[in-house]
This record gives C-alpha cells, structure tokens and sequence, in this order.
C-alpha cells in the first residue's frame, strides 16, 4: 500500500468520525406538511470525480424526477465527468464542479461550497452516507427537506439489495417520504442511464459496423482495471480463448483504455475514444459486455447493455450492474465453467 493511499484511509476514518453524527439533530417535517408540487428544486449531493460514481447517481436522478416531474436538480459533483453523463437530462438546472485537486485551486473550492449556502432548495438528498463532505453540505445546504442517506433497520430488512451504492439512496428517499405521508412506492428501483438518443445510436452502429464489417453479432470486452481490480494476461488470454471456442458465430472485440493496453496483446479487432457517450453508444450497439468491475462495466450498464462483471477484490453487492440481464460474478467463489453459463443464458 503506497503512503499516499494510507495518508488518505487515515484522513478519511478522521473525517468520517467527526461527520457520522450530522444531520442525527435534523427535525423531520410533519406529515402531511409537504405535496409533491411544493418540491420544485432540489439538490443531489455527490463529491467524486470518478466516472463510476457518477454513473451510479443516475438512478437516484431518475427517481427523483419521477417522483417530482416538474423539480429542477442541481448536482454537486467533483471533476467533469458529470457533464457528459448527464447531457441528455433536460431536468438538470446545472452542475456545480468541485475541482478534483482542492488544494491546487483553493478558491474554486470555496466557491462551490459557499453556493451551497446561497441557494434555497426544496429538497436536498446526500447521494452517499459514506462520504463526509456530503453529510457536511447536506447540513449546509438551506432546504426544507434534508436525506442524509442513513440506512435504518427497517430498510434493510425490506431489501435484500438495500447495500447496492446505487439503490440504497432510492430506497432511503422512499422510505423517508412515506414517513412525511407520501404514498408508498414500490416500483422497480430505475437502472442507470446516461440517455442515449437515437443519433448517438445510429453514430455508434456505424463506428461499431467499421470495425466489424459484417452482420454477426458481437461481444465486447474491456480487460483493463484499476490497482488490484485488473486480472493479469494470462487470465484474459485463458478467457479470451474460451470466449473464442464458445461463440465461433459472434464477433469478439476490445474497447481499450486511454493507456492503449491491452491484456489480450491485441489481438481482438479494437477501439478506442475519448468521448464517454460515443464509446456508450458503441457498447450499446453489441449484444453483451464484459469486464472487470470499473467505471467502463458501469459505462456499459448505462448504455442498457447486457453487462457482465467480474469481481475479486470490491463487493459486487455494493457495485454489480443490474437490470438488462446483466450480472455480476465474483471470480473468488465461481469458476470458469460458472463464467460461460451465464454469458449462454444472456446471449
């Protein structure tokens, strides 16, 4: 573990320890207090600047435009990513940017948390109860209706997926409405979506069709990860064989990374691009993604693509891709025989 990893687990159990009791004075409002018309702005809190996480907010967005179709949300996000996964989301009022290096633009920095305290907002939800700065705005923030993102007892027994970073924020803002007298909803959890439109589409068939050159469908992999998340050559190279013997009648090919590695020593037709939309459309032009657990696996669930994630060191019931028959597999407790059935049952 380098020393800059461990200067930040120390930094974040501190914050986390100072932070964990915020919003534990916060009083509810009455039920019956609230109609979802008086909810016109509100505020989604989420300080990462990792692709992932953003892509794992989406759902949260679309449950609260659904709940409130005529609110305007403002997110609070680190980095750009945000932009381009959101482009197509017309309920976006606007993104407020935390810089991803706070101590080399200090007063970005201040900015985006003193614009904080100068807007009023009808409803401000903490899209993640682990993160310290989100607890500390959603405190901040002037709003009538404040999420802190607790999960209580009663909700994890109700769900049995109540631990996914992507529903249990859903399930904490229904649970806390009910409790202010909204009526229960129990719809499907919403998947992540980035919104592709139909000329995102249309560019990404015929990028994908280039490649291809002919009618077959077509599996995608992506066989790069971050630190310990990444599985060596030889595993890729004993899957890409597999994958090669098992669908003779399907194109194989790789999206590769902006380091233009490839764990499979290219030999599959490949593609690259900067642009996060363009490589959804893509991806959502194949019948089937696989990769690593790492913000392209959820790039590709959020193209509604049918995903396969393979997991070692993070929890996929914290971080599988869901809906669209995707699936998550943990590479420690199944084998390859397991891999290839359920790649069959979805193609």
């Amino acid at each position: 573990m380098s020393f800059k990893i461990r200067i930040n687990q120390i930094r974040r159990k501190i914050t986390h320890s100072i932070t964990k009791n915020i919003g534990s004075s916060y009083s509810e409002p009455k039920v019956g207090a609230l109609n979802k018309s008086d909810i016109k702005r509100v505020l989604i809190i989420r300080p990462n600047h990792r692709l992932g996480n953003q892509l794992l907010l989406t759902p949260i967005v679309q449950e609260v435009i659904n709940t409130f179709p005529d609110c305007k949300i403002d997110l609070f996000v680190k980095g750009g990513v945000a932009f381009p996964v959101f482009e197509n989301y017309k309920a976006i009022n606007k993104i407020i940017q935390l810089p991803r290096k706070p101590f080399s633009n200090l007063f970005k920095y201040a900015k985006a948390w003193i614009s904080i305290k100068q807007e009023k907002y009808d409803l401000v939800i903490n899209g993640d109860k682990n993160s310290s700065s989100g607890r500390l705005l959603t405190n901040l923030a002037d709003a009538s209706i404040k999420v802190f993102g607790d999960i209580n007892e009663e909700i994890q027994q109700k769900y049995s997926d109540y631990q996914h970073i992507s529903k249990y924020p859903i399930y904490n803002l229904r649970h806390y409405l009910t409790k202010i007298g909204f009526p229960e909803n129990e719809s499907e959890v919403p998947l992540l979506d980035i919104k592709l439109n139909d000329s995102e589409l249309s560019k990404g068939k015929k990028i994908l069709d280039d490649i291809i050159k002919n009618d077959k469908k077509t599996i995608c992999i992506y066989t790069n990860a971050t630190g310990d998340k990444c599985y060596s050559e030889d595993w890729w190279l004993t899957f890409y064989t597999r994958l090669q013997k098992e669908f003779p009648d399907h194109n194989i090919i790789e999206m590769l990374p902006i380091e233009n590695i490839s764990k499979i020593n290219f030999k599959a037709p490949n593609f690259y691009s900067k642009d996060i939309r363009e490589m959804g459309a893509i991806i959502k032009n194949t019948s089937i993604f696989i990769a690593a657990d790492n913000g392209v696996m959820h790039l590709a669930s959020a193209s509604l693509t049918p995903t396969v994630g393979f997991f070692s060191v993070t929890n996929e019931n914290i971080y599988a891709p869901y809906g669209n028959r995707s699936i998550a597999l943990n590479t420690n407790k199944t084998d390859i025989e397991d891999w290839f059935k359920a790649i069959k049952n979805i193609l």
